[in-house]
């Protein structure tokens, strides 16, 4: 099948955001003197929406506690969080080459709000490599965005979805896109494994095999 289109995740998959987003969690958790939680406790969570995190890290359902939780971590990450990230090494390099190839049109949807993703992508020079971003907020699924795209034209269906967790081959699934799965960010092999992607990639490099 000829690809068109190489949708990327950004979280986990083109940048590492693990400080940011940990340091951000628990500064909300703080602010409500909920438990602070360790690193690898939240870095377990990198990738789904805010909202969905925070029920899992609290335990609770209350939505009115849970937007204040979010808005308190945005708070942060507003400010400082977004730049305690850093790029996977080789990414920009592929990029360019995706790019600069011709064939193919690069765009990202991600479940983080998208003026923090482009704020991200431009402090790392690669903002202009994407015809979109297409960004999540509360209450909404990466799979809703991807059929957003599609419904309003912006994406054909010679698409790849290509991320690290589950949920952003099972969006691609979905919308009945061909999936990548990469392994240098927060998904296990075991869980792209059970999700089937129709590529599953070890290193950056890899992907110019698409």
């Amino acid at each position: 099948m000829k690809h068109e289109w190489l949708i990327f995740d950004l979280d986990g998959t083109i940048s590492d955001p693990k400080d940011g987003i940990v340091r951000s969690f628990n500064y909300a958790l703080q602010a409500f003197d909920l438990p602070v939680r360790p690193d690898a406790d939240i870095a377990a969570y990198i990738g789904p929406p805010l909202d969905q995190t925070f029920i899992q890290l609290v335990g609770s359902h209350e939505l009115d506690l849970i937007q204040l939780l979010v808005a308190k971590y945005r708070e942060r990450y507003a400010e400082i969080g977004y730049r305690e990230n850093r790029l996977y090494p080789g990414i920009a390099q592929v990029l360019a080459q995706l790019a600069d190839a011709g064939q193919y049109r690069l765009g990202v949807c991600t479940s983080k709000r998208a003026d923090f993703a482009d704020k991200i992508l431009e402090m790392f020079g690669l903002r202009e490599r994407f015809e979109f971003v297409s960004g999540g907020d509360i209450g909404i699924e990466k799979w809703q965005q991807l059929a957003a795209l599609r419904r309003d034209g912006v994406i054909s269906q010679q698409a790849v979805m290509i991320g690290d967790r589950a949920v952003d081959i099972t969006a691609g699934q979905r919308n009945g896109l061909q999936t990548a799965g990469v392994l240098w960010g927060y998904g296990s092999v075991a869980e792209l494994s059970q999700v089937a992607p129709t590529y599953l990639f070890e290193q950056p490099a890899q992907l110019g095999q698409l």
